[in-house]
Protein backbone atom coordinates (compact mmCIF):
# COMPACT_ATOMS: atom_id res chain seq x y z
CA UNK A 1 0.00 0.00 0.00
CA UNK A 2 1.00 3.53 -0.38
CA UNK A 3 1.14 4.66 3.39
CA UNK A 4 3.49 7.43 2.90
CA UNK A 5 2.68 9.51 6.22
CA UNK A 6 3.04 6.23 8.51
CA UNK A 7 5.74 6.76 11.52
CA UNK A 8 8.97 6.54 13.29
CA UNK A 9 10.08 2.53 11.94
CA UNK A 10 13.36 3.68 13.80
CA UNK A 11 12.15 4.10 17.47
CA UNK A 12 11.13 0.45 17.78
CA UNK A 13 13.61 -1.20 15.29
CA UNK A 14 16.95 -3.16 16.32
CA UNK A 15 19.95 -2.17 14.69
CA UNK A 16 20.67 -4.46 11.78
CA UNK A 17 24.23 -6.60 13.44
CA UNK A 18 26.06 -5.23 9.43
CA UNK A 19 25.45 -2.13 7.88
CA UNK A 20 26.51 -0.37 4.32
CA UNK A 21 28.78 3.11 5.06
CA UNK A 22 26.96 6.25 4.48
CA UNK A 23 27.41 8.00 1.23
CA UNK A 24 29.80 10.81 2.52
CA UNK A 25 30.62 12.92 -0.18
CA UNK A 26 28.03 10.84 -2.38
CA UNK A 27 25.97 13.90 -1.31
CA UNK A 28 28.22 15.95 -4.16
CA UNK A 29 25.76 13.49 -6.42
CA UNK A 30 22.93 15.80 -7.62
CA UNK A 31 20.57 12.47 -7.73
CA UNK A 32 21.33 12.07 -3.93
CA UNK A 33 19.00 14.80 -3.46
CA UNK A 34 14.91 15.28 -4.27
CA UNK A 35 15.41 18.50 -3.56
CA UNK A 36 17.69 21.39 -4.34
CA UNK A 37 16.86 24.90 -5.38
CA UNK A 38 17.20 26.29 -8.78
CA UNK A 39 16.14 22.49 -10.21
CA UNK A 40 13.44 22.93 -12.48
CA UNK A 41 13.18 19.43 -12.96
CA UNK A 42 13.26 17.84 -9.57
CA UNK A 43 10.26 16.75 -7.33
CA UNK A 44 10.11 20.68 -5.42
CA UNK A 45 10.70 22.19 -9.06
CA UNK A 46 7.93 20.31 -11.00
CA UNK A 47 4.99 20.26 -7.84
CA UNK A 48 1.91 21.72 -8.39
CA UNK A 49 0.93 23.20 -5.50
CA UNK A 50 -2.36 24.99 -6.76
CA UNK A 51 -5.04 24.97 -4.38
CA UNK A 52 -9.12 25.29 -4.58
CA UNK A 53 -10.60 27.51 -1.71
CA UNK A 54 -13.50 26.17 -0.85
CA UNK A 55 -16.07 28.00 1.53
CA UNK A 56 -18.73 26.50 3.42
CA UNK A 57 -21.11 27.97 0.99
CA UNK A 58 -19.90 25.83 -1.82
CA UNK A 59 -18.47 28.59 -4.06
CA UNK A 60 -14.80 28.16 -4.89
CA UNK A 61 -11.79 30.33 -5.76
CA UNK A 62 -8.20 29.30 -7.44
CA UNK A 63 -5.64 29.95 -5.31
CA UNK A 64 -2.38 29.54 -7.44
CA UNK A 65 1.04 28.60 -5.84
CA UNK A 66 4.07 30.91 -6.40
CA UNK A 67 7.86 29.18 -5.69
CA UNK A 68 10.55 32.54 -4.29
CA UNK A 69 13.43 31.29 -6.35
CA UNK A 70 14.91 34.36 -3.87
CA UNK A 71 14.20 33.37 -0.96
CA UNK A 72 16.16 34.86 1.76
CA UNK A 73 16.27 31.57 3.89
CA UNK A 74 16.63 27.91 3.62
CA UNK A 75 14.63 24.92 4.38
CA UNK A 76 16.46 21.49 4.97
CA UNK A 77 13.22 18.70 4.76
CA UNK A 78 13.55 15.00 5.81
CA UNK A 79 10.69 12.81 5.19
CA UNK A 80 8.64 10.32 6.95
CA UNK A 81 8.44 6.74 6.71
CA UNK A 82 7.79 6.26 2.98
CA UNK A 83 9.53 3.44 1.45
CA UNK A 84 7.85 -0.20 0.65
CA UNK A 85 11.31 -1.47 0.06
CA UNK A 86 11.21 -5.03 1.13
CA UNK A 87 14.44 -4.70 3.55
CA UNK A 88 14.40 -3.07 6.20
CA UNK A 89 16.19 -0.28 5.04
CA UNK A 90 15.60 1.69 1.47
CA UNK A 91 17.35 2.00 -0.79
CA UNK A 92 19.11 5.27 -2.02
CA UNK A 93 16.73 5.86 -5.01
CA UNK A 94 13.71 8.23 -5.88
CA UNK A 95 10.24 6.06 -6.28
CA UNK A 96 7.13 7.59 -6.24
CA UNK A 97 6.53 7.31 -2.72
CA UNK A 98 8.78 9.80 -2.31
CA UNK A 99 7.79 11.97 -4.99
CA UNK A 100 4.26 11.83 -3.20
CA UNK A 101 5.19 13.03 0.13
CA UNK A 102 7.45 15.89 -1.03
CA UNK A 103 4.64 17.01 -3.34
CA UNK A 104 2.34 16.68 0.03
CA UNK A 105 5.00 17.85 2.94
CA UNK A 106 7.25 20.43 1.40
CA UNK A 107 7.03 21.38 -1.93
CA UNK A 108 4.83 24.40 -0.72
CA UNK A 109 8.04 25.85 1.50
CA UNK A 110 9.59 26.90 -1.79
CA UNK A 111 7.50 30.15 -1.36
CA UNK A 112 9.65 30.89 1.81
CA UNK A 113 12.52 29.24 1.51
CA UNK A 114 15.01 27.77 -1.06
CA UNK A 115 14.38 23.88 -0.34
CA UNK A 116 16.92 21.25 0.15
CA UNK A 117 15.36 17.44 0.80
CA UNK A 118 18.47 14.73 0.81
CA UNK A 119 17.39 10.76 -0.39
CA UNK A 120 18.26 8.70 2.92
CA UNK A 121 18.06 5.34 3.62
CA UNK A 122 15.29 5.44 5.90
CA UNK A 123 13.91 2.40 8.03
CA UNK A 124 10.86 1.17 5.52
CA UNK A 125 7.16 0.63 5.92
CA UNK A 126 7.85 -2.78 5.39
CA UNK A 127 10.11 -2.63 8.91
CA UNK A 128 7.27 -1.08 10.53
CA UNK A 129 4.71 -3.63 9.88
CA UNK A 130 6.41 -6.75 10.34
CA UNK A 131 7.21 -4.97 13.45
CA UNK A 132 3.51 -3.96 14.56
CA UNK A 133 2.66 -7.79 13.56
CA UNK A 134 5.35 -9.22 15.59
CA UNK A 135 7.62 -10.31 12.92
CA UNK A 136 10.78 -8.10 12.72
CA UNK A 137 12.26 -7.02 9.93
CA UNK A 138 15.01 -4.99 11.51
CA UNK A 139 16.06 -1.38 10.41
CA UNK A 140 19.24 -0.02 10.88
CA UNK A 141 18.59 3.15 12.47
CA UNK A 142 22.02 4.17 12.52
CA UNK A 143 21.89 4.29 8.83
CA UNK A 144 18.90 6.53 8.47
CA UNK A 145 20.85 9.28 10.54
CA UNK A 146 23.94 8.82 9.18
CA UNK A 147 22.84 9.63 5.61
CA UNK A 148 20.94 12.24 6.70
CA UNK A 149 24.20 14.05 8.88
CA UNK A 150 26.38 13.20 5.90
CA UNK A 151 23.95 15.33 3.68
CA UNK A 152 23.66 18.13 6.70
CA UNK A 153 27.32 18.44 6.82
CA UNK A 154 27.18 18.81 3.08
CA UNK A 155 24.70 21.09 2.57
CA UNK A 156 26.39 23.52 5.62
CA UNK A 157 30.00 22.78 3.76
CA UNK A 158 28.83 23.71 0.00
CA UNK A 159 25.35 25.65 0.21
CA UNK A 160 24.58 27.44 3.46
CA UNK A 161 26.67 29.99 3.19
CA UNK A 162 26.18 32.01 6.66
CA UNK A 163 22.03 32.02 5.42
CA UNK A 164 19.32 31.10 7.91
CA UNK A 165 17.60 27.43 8.15
CA UNK A 166 14.63 25.78 9.09
CA UNK A 167 14.91 22.19 9.62
CA UNK A 168 11.82 20.45 8.77
CA UNK A 169 10.66 16.67 9.36
CA UNK A 170 7.85 14.41 9.80
CA UNK A 171 7.73 11.64 11.76
CA UNK A 172 10.86 8.96 11.29
CA UNK A 173 12.14 12.47 9.75
CA UNK A 174 11.43 14.05 13.13
CA UNK A 175 13.04 11.38 15.12
CA UNK A 176 16.37 12.16 12.69
CA UNK A 177 16.33 15.54 12.83
CA UNK A 178 15.77 15.69 16.42
CA UNK A 179 18.81 13.17 16.90
CA UNK A 180 20.94 15.85 14.60
CA UNK A 181 19.92 18.69 16.50
CA UNK A 182 21.11 16.88 19.78
CA UNK A 183 24.51 15.68 18.73
CA UNK A 184 25.07 18.25 16.13
CA UNK A 185 23.26 22.04 16.77
CA UNK A 186 22.24 22.53 20.00
CA UNK A 187 24.27 24.55 21.95
CA UNK A 188 27.09 24.72 19.16
CA UNK A 189 27.82 27.31 16.78
CA UNK A 190 25.56 26.84 14.07
CA UNK A 191 22.82 27.12 16.63
CA UNK A 192 22.75 30.71 15.44
CA UNK A 193 21.87 30.27 11.91
CA UNK A 194 18.77 27.94 12.98
CA UNK A 195 15.70 29.78 12.67
CA UNK A 196 13.45 26.84 14.05
CA UNK A 197 13.45 22.76 13.96
CA UNK A 198 9.76 22.18 12.98
CA UNK A 199 9.24 18.32 13.97
CA UNK A 200 5.65 17.02 13.09
CA UNK A 201 4.16 13.69 14.38
CA UNK A 202 7.19 13.53 17.15
CA UNK A 203 7.31 13.17 20.47
CA UNK A 204 9.70 16.03 22.01
CA UNK A 205 10.17 15.85 25.28
CA UNK A 206 10.53 19.02 27.64
CA UNK A 207 10.16 19.41 31.48
CA UNK A 208 6.37 19.02 32.69
CA UNK A 209 5.31 22.98 32.14
CA UNK A 210 8.51 24.03 30.63
CA UNK A 211 9.20 25.19 27.28
CA UNK A 212 13.32 24.36 27.83
CA UNK A 213 15.42 21.49 28.78
CA UNK A 214 14.74 17.92 28.14
CA UNK A 215 15.69 16.59 25.04
CA UNK A 216 16.90 20.37 23.86
CA UNK A 217 18.76 21.69 26.50
CA UNK A 218 18.99 25.78 24.89
CA UNK A 219 16.61 25.21 22.08
CA UNK A 220 12.55 26.69 23.71
CA UNK A 221 9.87 25.80 21.93
CA UNK A 222 8.74 28.41 19.97
CA UNK A 223 5.34 30.59 21.50
CA UNK A 224 5.66 34.06 19.71
CA UNK A 225 5.27 34.82 15.88
CA UNK A 226 8.89 35.60 14.33
CA UNK A 227 10.47 33.91 17.52
CA UNK A 228 13.32 32.38 16.25
CA UNK A 229 16.24 29.95 17.54
CA UNK A 230 13.14 27.87 19.11
CA UNK A 231 11.25 23.92 17.95
CA UNK A 232 7.83 23.27 16.95
CA UNK A 233 6.68 20.10 18.03
CA UNK A 234 2.93 18.42 17.20
CA UNK A 235 0.88 15.01 17.25
CA UNK A 236 -2.43 15.79 15.89
CA UNK A 237 -5.75 13.68 16.86
CA UNK A 238 -9.48 14.53 16.80
CA UNK A 239 -10.50 16.46 19.46
CA UNK A 240 -13.45 14.23 20.58
CA UNK A 241 -10.83 11.18 20.01
CA UNK A 242 -7.60 11.79 22.29
CA UNK A 243 -4.78 9.02 22.70
CA UNK A 244 -5.68 5.85 24.41
CA UNK A 245 -4.58 6.31 28.31
CA UNK A 246 -1.82 3.32 27.04
CA UNK A 247 -1.04 4.90 24.04
CA UNK A 248 3.16 5.08 23.57
CA UNK A 249 3.71 7.04 20.78
CA UNK A 250 2.41 10.49 20.00
CA UNK A 251 1.95 12.93 23.39
CA UNK A 252 3.54 10.72 25.64
CA UNK A 253 5.78 11.11 28.53
CA UNK A 254 9.36 9.20 27.46
CA UNK A 255 10.55 9.56 31.27
CA UNK A 256 10.44 10.73 34.29
CA UNK A 257 9.35 14.78 35.13
CA UNK A 258 8.73 14.76 31.11
CA UNK A 259 6.18 15.56 28.93
CA UNK A 260 5.29 15.90 25.22
CA UNK A 261 5.52 19.34 24.00
CA UNK A 262 3.10 20.76 21.94
CA UNK A 263 3.18 24.19 20.28
CA UNK A 264 0.53 25.06 18.18
CA UNK A 265 1.08 26.84 14.51
CA UNK A 266 -2.09 28.53 14.80
CA UNK A 267 -2.28 30.20 17.67
CA UNK A 268 1.54 29.84 19.37
CA UNK A 269 1.09 32.04 22.01
CA UNK A 270 -1.57 29.62 23.71
CA UNK A 271 -5.00 28.82 23.59
CA UNK A 272 -7.19 28.13 20.48
CA UNK A 273 -6.76 29.23 16.80
CA UNK A 274 -8.22 28.40 13.23
CA UNK A 275 -6.04 26.39 11.12
CA UNK A 276 -4.86 26.87 7.89
CA UNK A 277 -4.70 23.59 6.06
CA UNK A 278 -3.84 22.41 3.23
CA UNK A 279 -5.67 19.41 2.68
CA UNK A 280 -5.36 16.59 -0.25
CA UNK A 281 -7.88 16.44 -2.84
CA UNK A 282 -7.69 13.44 -3.58
CA UNK A 283 -5.43 12.62 -6.22
CA UNK A 284 -3.00 10.42 -5.63
CA UNK A 285 0.10 12.13 -5.39
CA UNK A 286 -0.71 13.76 -2.41
CA UNK A 287 -3.13 11.00 -0.86
CA UNK A 288 -1.79 8.38 1.52
CA UNK A 289 -2.90 4.98 2.67
CA UNK A 290 -6.46 4.78 4.67
CA UNK A 291 -10.20 6.46 3.55
CA UNK A 292 -9.83 8.49 0.84
CA UNK A 293 -11.83 11.87 1.10
CA UNK A 294 -15.35 11.94 -0.12
CA UNK A 295 -17.17 14.75 -2.37
CA UNK A 296 -15.91 18.26 -1.06
CA UNK A 297 -19.54 19.52 -2.06
CA UNK A 298 -23.18 18.51 -1.83
CA UNK A 299 -23.81 17.90 -4.76
CA UNK A 300 -20.08 16.96 -5.75
CA UNK A 301 -18.23 19.36 -7.79
CA UNK A 302 -15.07 18.41 -9.63
CA UNK A 303 -11.86 19.78 -8.26
CA UNK A 304 -9.06 20.10 -10.14
CA UNK A 305 -6.55 20.92 -7.94
CA UNK A 306 -4.69 18.91 -5.87
CA UNK A 307 -4.89 20.60 -2.92
CA UNK A 308 -8.30 22.08 -1.21
CA UNK A 309 -8.77 25.06 1.64
CA UNK A 310 -11.81 24.74 4.00
CA UNK A 311 -11.38 28.39 5.85
CA UNK A 312 -13.50 27.97 9.26
CA UNK A 313 -13.98 24.73 9.19
CA UNK A 314 -10.99 23.30 11.71
CA UNK A 315 -9.46 24.62 14.22
CA UNK A 316 -6.43 23.66 16.81
CA UNK A 317 -5.45 23.70 20.76
CA UNK A 318 -3.38 21.88 22.68
CA UNK A 319 -4.47 19.77 25.34
CA UNK A 320 -3.46 17.67 27.93
CA UNK A 321 -5.41 14.64 28.66
CA UNK A 322 -5.09 10.87 29.64
CA UNK A 323 -1.18 11.64 30.63
CA UNK A 324 -0.57 12.93 26.90
CA UNK A 325 -0.14 16.49 25.51
CA UNK A 326 -1.27 16.78 21.98
CA UNK A 327 -2.81 19.04 19.61
CA UNK A 328 -6.44 19.03 19.30
CA UNK A 329 -7.88 19.18 15.90
CA UNK A 330 -11.89 20.38 16.18
CA UNK A 331 -14.13 20.50 13.29
CA UNK A 332 -16.87 23.13 13.22
CA UNK A 333 -19.68 21.78 10.86
CA UNK A 334 -21.70 24.63 9.29
CA UNK A 335 -25.75 22.60 9.42
CA UNK A 336 -27.02 22.13 5.99
CA UNK A 337 -23.58 23.61 4.18
CA UNK A 338 -23.18 22.41 0.23
CA UNK A 339 -19.19 22.29 1.96
CA UNK A 340 -18.39 19.01 3.80
CA UNK A 341 -18.34 19.05 7.41
CA UNK A 342 -15.67 16.18 7.41
CA UNK A 343 -12.15 15.30 6.86
CA UNK A 344 -10.36 12.33 6.76
CA UNK A 345 -6.82 11.68 7.97
CA UNK A 346 -6.74 8.73 10.71
CA UNK A 347 -4.21 6.10 10.35
CA UNK A 348 -5.92 2.38 8.83
CA UNK A 349 -3.50 -0.47 8.80
CA UNK A 350 -5.41 -4.03 7.22
CA UNK A 351 -8.57 -2.45 7.51
CA UNK A 352 -8.02 -1.34 11.19
CA UNK A 353 -8.02 2.09 12.66
CA UNK A 354 -5.02 2.40 14.92
CA UNK A 355 -7.08 5.21 17.50
CA UNK A 356 -3.30 5.84 19.16
CA UNK A 357 -1.76 7.07 15.44
CA UNK A 358 -4.66 9.99 15.74
CA UNK A 359 -4.43 12.27 12.45
CA UNK A 360 -0.70 11.36 12.04
CA UNK A 361 -1.22 11.07 8.42
CA UNK A 362 -2.12 14.60 7.89
CA UNK A 363 -0.36 15.97 10.28
CA UNK A 364 1.87 18.57 7.87
CA UNK A 365 -1.23 19.33 6.00
CA UNK A 366 -3.47 20.45 9.28
CA UNK A 367 -1.06 23.54 9.77
CA UNK A 368 0.79 24.03 6.16
CA UNK A 369 -0.44 27.43 5.73
CA UNK A 370 0.14 28.45 9.54
CA UNK A 371 3.83 26.81 9.17
CA UNK A 372 4.33 28.85 5.66
CA UNK A 373 3.54 31.86 7.50
CA UNK A 374 5.28 31.31 10.78
CA UNK A 375 8.73 30.64 8.91
CA UNK A 376 8.41 33.77 6.66
CA UNK A 377 7.83 35.65 9.73
CA UNK A 378 11.29 33.71 11.31
CA UNK A 379 12.90 34.76 7.83
CA UNK A 380 12.09 38.06 8.36
CA UNK A 381 13.34 38.40 12.19
CA UNK A 382 16.74 36.73 11.01
CA UNK A 383 17.26 39.07 8.21
CA UNK A 384 16.64 41.88 10.54
CA UNK A 385 18.64 40.80 13.41
CA UNK A 386 21.77 40.14 10.72
CA UNK A 387 21.89 43.24 9.31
Amino acid sequence: MSAGLLAPVCASAQAAPHRASPPGSGYADPAAWLCRPGRTDDVCGRSDQDATVLDADGSTRLERFRADPSAPIDCFYVYPTVSTAPGGNAPMKVEKEEIAVINQQFARFASVCRPYAPLYRQGTLTALHAAMSGRPNPADRAMAYDDVKAAWDYYLAHDNHGRGVVLIGHSQGSLVLAQLTRQEIDGKPIQRRVLSVILAGYYLQVPVGKDVGGEFKTIPLCRAAGQIGCAINLASYRADSPPPVDAQLFGASHGRGLQAACTNPAALGGGSGPLHAYLGAGHEMVTASGVPPGPWTHPPKPISTPFVEVPGLLSAECREDNAHTYLAVTIHPTPGAARTNAITGDVIVNGRLLKDWGLHRIDMNLAMGDLIDIVRAQGRTYLARER
